[in-house]
């Protein structure tokens, strides 16, 4: 009777552990997932240049088509809905959230690069040497094993820039 209940132990602990590793792993390609994704959409938004303000020298990124370019691309890549939640077949399980879309050009007045952004909350700090779209977005973490502590939300930054030549 003891040799079984040390075998069932030890059981228990093996799926444990396995279904902890099922979970970070799905992490891990979530993350991956939500990092690709995140750096197409703002590679895209930034290609949303004013022509009127570029025919006169100056890099103004318009930010309602910026925007709407940004979520077009998630939604494209990601297999997501209007509303960012998952489509049938999608890899993600959760709704994406758009926590942060930051458009920084030439219309800030004072500014010039090489700048200095830093944002606390998201943990970002960087030089931009020119006009940027900054965004973060997160979705839930998967859950396999429910346990006490909730996980923090799978968050991830993405910063696009042009880079003037010198």
């Amino acid at each position: 009777m003891d040799y079984i209940i040390k075998l069932a132990f030890v059981l228990l602990i093996f799926i444990y552990t396995w279904f902890f590793q099922a979970q970070n792993q799905e992490w891990d390609i979530e993350r991956a997932l939500l990092k690709d994704a995140n750096n197409m959409a703002v590679h895209d938004a930034a290609q949303e240049i004013n022509d009127v303000e570029r025919s006169q020298g100056r890099l103004i990124i318009d930010p309602t088509i910026a925007f709407e370019t940004f979520q077009d691309t998630l939604q494209l890549n990601l297999g997501l809905d209007e509303g960012l939640s998952p489509k049938a077949g999608s890899r993600l399980h959760h709704k994406v959230d758009i926590v942060k879309f930051v458009i920084i050009d030439e219309s800030i007045v004072g500014l010039s690069f090489p700048f200095l952004y830093e944002d606390a909350q998201y943990g970002i700090t960087k030089y931009i040497q020119g006009p940027s779209v900054i965004a973060v977005i997160e979705t839930e973490h998967p859950v396999l094993i429910a346990r006490s502590k909730t996980q923090e939300p799978i968050r991830v930054p993405a910063i696009q820039e042009y880079k003037f030549n010198k």
